[in-house]
């Protein structure tokens, strides 16, 4: 085989997403994607035009929105792909089922000297999306598409799947913080680092976890556990060391033994606090009847004079027992939540796909539309090269319309039709927007993406701007979103075209 000398033209890495453990994420990806671009460079093809859209068919956790998250990261990906000699090596290494290599060596020649240049355009993290809206448009050429459908599945998909149970855990807790405290329940370290920085997208106030702290800037909380109480011979002297130590990061853990003497105990190394000039942030439960316990808490601390102090609550927090506990009349300020948001506890997936729409032979060849068919419904896939167009009235959305871009929207005569729903979108009054938008163009970056505090902003806004409805946990509304009627009809051509082969 040829020796091929790593790329010297590497970018520097200007995203702010750390390449994982400093490795280049070429081989991040599964084999057929790899079979399929060898089949294509062998037939010729590899550079046909081609249009792929991601995309997710039901909204998680059977609510009624999803938060698009996770494309800074493939932002970052498709920044530095590059085969460098030692992925080429060791895809060289791999053979069939006769025992030859699998890939020939002008294939591997090829991937070489491969350079991402496909245009790419996507819905900004923070975006309320829902089914079937396309989160991603890439087009080039197939070889390029194909190999790269994988890893973008794999950072939109768990990024966007946390971004959203972070957003739901949020409008549980009514405006009050929510810290992220998953770490060492998350999938691994990878896992973790992403988990984090989508539920900062999604709306959590803070970290547990330096490490994304550090990368995402992502703020920090945290102080003791119960190991600290337990490795003294009194609580008391616990706290009063903790206090010593760190006097200006005093939120006491007070459920190791006895919680209202723990609270008690806490209000007396506050008054010492006080007393040198420092204040007591707060106390932490994290056990028990949460609820009960943080309103003997909260008379506790108010008749001692200290009402500011917070009463922080963990111990497998989700949005269902937030509620719960906002319902029973919990006083607790500050939620703790780890578990079931850093693992996605009753959704393990977003199942969020990549399909072909379109293909030609080359720039001024006819687009030739393709479909995917199945026996659900909800699994046959939308052709062309599709936008999603956004209609609001006085800031408020009222749905969502997806389009052929080389058609146009039109305004006069569309609909979205849903089974149950249809709006009128011929209203004047109503303003629109195009979600999707340019990020790469011929393989290069064309959108500077916002800092996190401006994409977890987005996120609150975009909410706050849906009907409640959309947002209830418990059977939420439909949202509105519908095939503009030309790119309905051209679905409904091309579905009774493969049917008519299927059956010929």
């Amino acid at each position: 085989m040829v020796q091929h000398a790593d790329a010297t033209d590497e970018p520097a890495g200007s995203s702010r997403y750390p390449e994982l453990h400093g490795h280049s994420l070429a081989l991040l990806t599964d084999l057929y994607q790899l079979t399929m671009a060898h089949g294509y460079w062998k037939l010729g093809r590899a550079e046909h035009e081609a249009a792929f859209h991601l995309f997710f068919r039901r909204n998680p956790f059977k609510g009624g929105y999803t938060i698009a998250a996770g494309l800074e990261q493939a932002l970052a990906y498709l920044e530095r792909l590059r085969f460098r000699a030692e992925e080429l090596e060791y895809l060289a290494g791999l053979t069939g089922n006769d025992g030859q290599p699998l890939f020939e060596a002008g294939f591997l020649d090829y991937l070489a000297e491969l350079r991402f240049s496909c245009d790419v355009d996507a819905i900004p993290e923070g975006t309320v999306v829902f089914p079937h809206e396309p989160l991603l448009r890439v087009r080039g050429p197939i070889l390029q598409c194909q190999i790269i459908e994988t890893p973008l599945l794999n950072m939109i998909n768990f990024a966007t799947l946390i971004a959203t149970k972070a957003a739901r855990i949020c409008a549980s807790a009514r405006g009050e913080p929510v810290l992220e405290f998953g770490l060492r329940r998350a999938q691994g370290v990878d896992g973790a680092l992403a988990a984090t920085r989508a539920a900062y997208v999604g709306g959590c106030a803070a970290t547990s976890n330096c490490l994304a702290g550090k990368l995402f800037g992502i703020p920090v909380k945290g102080t003791h556990a119960h190991s600290w109480v337990m490795s003294f011979d009194d609580e008391l002297e616990s706290f009063a060391s903790y206090a010593r130590a760190l006097p200006n990061n005093c939120v006491f853990l007070v459920d190791t033994y006895d919680t209202a003497e723990g609270v008690k105990k806490a209000i007396e190394i506050g008054r010492w606090l006080r007393e040198r000039g420092h204040e007591m942030v707060g106390v932490r439960l994290d056990s028990g009847d949460l609820g009960a316990l943080s309103i003997e808490a909260r008379a506790l601390l108010d008749a001692a004079g200290f009402p500011d102090a917070s009463i922080v609550a963990s111990n497998d927090l989700d949005e269902y027992r937030i509620d719960a506990l906002k319902r029973a009349g919990a006083t607790i300020g500050v939620w703790g939540v780890g578990t079931r948001l850093a693992t996605a506890y009753d959704q393990p997936a977003l199942g969020g796909v990549y399909k072909l729409a379109a293909i030609r032979a080359g720039a001024e060849a006819p687009w030739q539309y393709r479909v995917k068919l199945s026996e659900q419904a909800i699994k046959v896939s939308n052709p062309g090269l599709q936008q999603v167009r956004r209609f609001s009235r006085a800031g408020a959305p009222v749905g969502d319309l997806i389009y052929e871009v080389d058609r146009g929207p039109g305004r006069v005569g569309n609909s979205l039709r849903d089974p149950e729903l249809e709006i009128s979108l011929d209203d004047d009054s109503l303003e629109c927007e195009d979600l999707l938008v340019p990020v790469v163009r011929g393989g290069r970056g064309v959108y500077e993406a916002p800092p996190l505090s401006q994409v977890r902003a987005r996120t609150l806004a975009q909410l706050a701007s849906f009907d409640p409805g959309v947002r209830s946990h418990e059977e939420p509304s439909a949202y509105p979103v519908g095939l503009e009627r030309a790119l309905q009809a051209l679905k409904d051509e091309l579905i009774a075209r493969a049917r008519g082969r299927a059956d010929g």
